[in-house]
C-alpha cells in the first residue's frame, strides 16, 4: 500500500523517533511490563507502522466487504443493512419454563431463539434413564420426545423464527423432531430456518460428549447435511464450533485452526458422499468464542474469513460466492467469567461483544454476568441482551463497515494469525496424507488435539498464577466482601414434571408403530442409507430420544467402552 521510498522514509523516521523521543522516556519511566502479549500469548509490538503491513496487497488480501476474500466482511453493507442476530441462549428446567423464556426474549426484542439442552438430552439419554437422575433440566431443557418439542414451541410459529439447537451426539434426533414439528404446523420444510450444532469433531477434540465412535458419528453428521440440502435448504445443518475448543483452554489461533480444519473435514466427507460442494457449502456455519484480547479477537475473525475463502476455492473448487463466504455466530467467553465480583462480568462481556461486532459476526450471544454461579437469572439475561442493543443502537459501532480495516496493528495481527492458523491446518492435512478429514480422525485417535489444548491451557494458567496475566477480582483488585448476586435455581420439581410427561407419552403412543419405526432406523443403518428419514418417522411415532440413540449404540458400540472409559 506504500511504495519503497515511502516505506524507507517511514522506517528512518521511526528510528529517529525511537532514539530521540522514545528512549529518554523509557530510560526515565520504563513500561508497565517487560513483555506485552495477548491472552493467547501472541506478543504484540509497542507500535505498528506501514512497514508492518508492507506485504499486504489491498485488493488481494483485503478487498471490499461482500467480495473475496471477505476479510472486511461477508456482506457489502454489513450492519448498515441490518444488525446482527441477537440470539440469546435459553433453556432450563421444563419445556414449559423454557417456552415462557422464549416468549419473554421475543417480547424483549430478541431476533432469534437459541436452545440449551440438559445433559441427558445432550448425551442421548431419556429422563427416566438411571444415569439421568439428578440431571434432568439442570443445565438446560429436557427433551425426550416430540411431545416435549410441541410444548417447547407452543404459541411460536416456527416458520417465523430462526432457531439454533446446541446439541451434538443426539443432534439428528432433535433435528428430526423440528422437521416433524414443521410438518405438524403445516410449515413447508423448505421454509424452516435455524442452525443445528451437529459438530462431532469438536466433541472428540474438546467437549467430550459422544455416544458412538468418531467415524460413524461423522456418518450421522453427513446424513443431516445430505437430508437438509434436499429438504430444509434454509436450515444450517452444522455449526462448526470453535467455542468449546476455546473453552477447553486453547489459544485463539488453535481455536481458529482446529475449527476451520473441522469444517474442511466435513466438506471432504460430504463431497465423498457425492454432494456437490456448491450444493451444501453455502449453508455451513461456524461458531466462535470471543475472549478478552480485543484486537486479537477482531483479527481472528478477519483471518477466518480470508482463510476460508481461499481454501474453499483452491482446495475444494468452490465456485459460488456463498460457498466461500464464511458466516459465523459468536458467543462471549464463558471461561472468562468470574464468580468473584460477578458484576465485573458485565464489563468483560461488553468488551467481548464489541470485538465480535467489529470483527463482523452474523449473530451474537452475550453471556449473563451471573453464569459463573448458576443458570442466568431473568435480570442478568436482560442486561446481557441490552448490552447488544446498546452497542447496536448507541455506540456507532454498527455504522461503519470494518471500521478497523487498514489499522496497521489489526492488519498485522490478522496476517500473523492467518499464517499461524494455516500452519496448523497444513499439519493436520499432512497427518491425513492430504486429507484434512483423515488428519482429524487420526489426530483424535492419537491424542494430538488433546495435547495441544492441554499445553496451551497449562501455560495460560501458569501466567495467571505468576501474576503475568491479570484477572481483575481474582489475582488483583480482590475484595473480601460478599458480592454474590441472587441466582436462578431450577426447582426440584423439574425432573418430576418431565418424568410424568414421558410416562404419559409412552402410555398413549402406539407401541407397534414405535417398534416398526425403530426397526426402520436399524434397517437404514445396516443398509448404509441416510438415516434421517427413518428418524423423522420414529419421532413422529413418539419414539424417545434414548430409544433412537440406543439403536445406533447397539450397532456401532459405545465409544466410551471402546476407549476404556466406561
Amino acid at each position: 500500500m506504500y511504495d519503497d521510498d515511502e516505506l524507507e522514509a517511514i522506517q528512518s523516521a521511526g528510528e529517529d523517533w525511537e532514539s530521540e523521543t522514545l528512549e529518554p522516556v523509557l530510560d526515565r519511566f520504563g513500561e508497565r511490563k517487560d513483555r506485552f502479549a495477548t491472552i493467547s500469548n501472541l506478543e504484540v509490538d509497542r507500535l505498528y507502522t506501514p512497514n508492518d503491513v508492507a506485504d499486504i496487497d489491498f485488493l488481494e488480501d483485503l478487498g471490499f466487504p461482500g467480495e473475496e476474500p471477505y476479510t472486511r466482511g461477508p456482506y457489502p453493507t454489513m450492519y448498515r443493512g441490518r444488525t446482527w442476530t441477537m440470539r440469546q441462549f435459553a433453556g432450563f428446567g421444563t419445556v414449559e419454563e423454557t417456552n415462557e423464556r422464549f416468549h419473554y426474549l421475543i417480547g424483549e426484542g430478541q431476533t432469534g431463539l437459541s436452545t440449551a439442552f440438559d445433559m441427558p438430552t445432550l448425551m442421548g439419554l431419556d429422563s427416566d434413564d438411571p444415569m439421568s437422575d439428578g440431571e434432568v433440566g439442570k443445565e438446560g431443557v429436557a427433551v425426550d420426545t416430540l411431545r416435549d418439542m410441541e410444548v417447547l414451541f407452543d404459541g411460536i410459529d416456527i416458520g417465523d423464527v430462526s432457531t439454533s439447537f446446541t446439541i451434538n451426539p443426539s443432534a439428528p434426533v432433535i433435528y428430526a423432531m423440528y422437521v416433524a414439528l414443521a410438518d405438524q404446523q403445516d410449515v413447508p420444510r423448505e421454509q424452516i430456518r435455524g442452525t443445528l450444532q451437529n459438530d462431532m469433531f469438536k466433541e472428540f477434540i474438546a467437549q467430550k460428549e459422544w455416544v458412538i465412535p468418531p467415524e460413524p458419528a461423522l456418518k450421522l453428521v453427513t446424513d443431516v447435511v445430505e437430508f437438509s440440502t434436499e429438504e430444509t435448504p434454509k436450515f444450517h445443518p452444522i455449526s462448526v464450533s470453535g467455542y468449546h475448543i476455546r473453552e477447553a483452554g486453547s489459544t485463539a489461533i488453535q481455536e481458529l485452526a482446529f475449527t476451520l480444519a473441522d469444517g474442511f473435514g466435513y466438506v471432504e466427507d460430504a463431497v465423498e458422499r457425492g454432494l456437490e460442494v456448491d450444493e451444501f457449502a453455502p449453508r455451513l456455519s461456524f461458531f466462535f468464542n470471543c475472549h478478552n484480547s480485543f484486537f486479537e479477537e477482531i483479527a481472528k475473525f478477519r483471518a477466518a474469513r480470508r482463510i476460508y475463502a481461499r481454501v474453499m476455492d483452491e482446495w475444494y473448487d468452490a465456485e459460488h460466492a456463498e460457498s466461500k463466504r464464511l458466516k459465523f455466530h459468536t458467543q462471549t467467553a464463558g471461561q472468562s467469567l468470574t464468580a468473584q465480583q460477578p458484576i465485573n462480568n458485565v464489563a468483560r462481556v461488553t468488551i467481548q461483544a464489541l470485538a465480535g461486532v467489529l470483527g463482523g459476526t452474523q449473530s451474537l450471544h452475550t453471556n449473563s454476568f451471573d453464569e459463573a454461579l448458576a443458570l442466568p437469572s431473568e435480570k442478568a439475561v436482560r442486561v446481557a441482551l441490552r448490552t447488544q442493543q446498546i452497542i447496536a443502537e448507541e455506540s456507532g459501532a454498527a455504522d461503519i463497515v470494518d471500521p478497523l480495516g487498514g489499522s496497521f496493528a489489526v492488519e498485522s495481527l490478522t496476517n500473523e494469525i492467518e499464517q499461524e492458523a494455516m500452519a496448523y491446518i497444513e499439519e493436520i492435512r499432512e497427518m491425513g496424507d492430504g486429507s484434512v478429514r483423515d488428519g482429524i480422525l487420526n489426530g483424535i485417535d492419537d491424542g494430538y488435539f488433546l495435547r495441544e489444548i492441554q499445553e496451551a491451557s497449562y501455560e495460560y494458567q501458569e501466567r495467571v498464577e505468576r501474576g503475568e496475566e491479570i484477572v481483575v477480582g481474582v489475582n488483583k483488585f480482590t475484595i473480601d466482601e460478599d458480592t454474590s448476586p441472587d441466582v436462578l435455581h431450577v426447582g426440584e420439581t423439574a425432573q418430576e414434571t418431565q418424568l410424568e410427561r414421558l410416562e404419559r407419552t409412552k402410555a398413549e403412543r402406539d407401541e407397534e408403530a414405535v417398534t416398526a419405526a425403530l426397526e426402520s432406523v436399524q434397517s437404514a443403518i445396516e443398509n448404509d442409507e441416510n438415516t434421517i428419514p427413518a428418524i423423522v418417522e420414529a419421532v413422529k411415532a413418539y419414539a424417545t430420544m434414548g430409544e433412537i440413540m440406543q439403536v445406533f449404540e447397539d450397532h456401532y458400540g459405545a465409544y466410551t467402552e471402546q476407549i476404556g472409559l466406561a
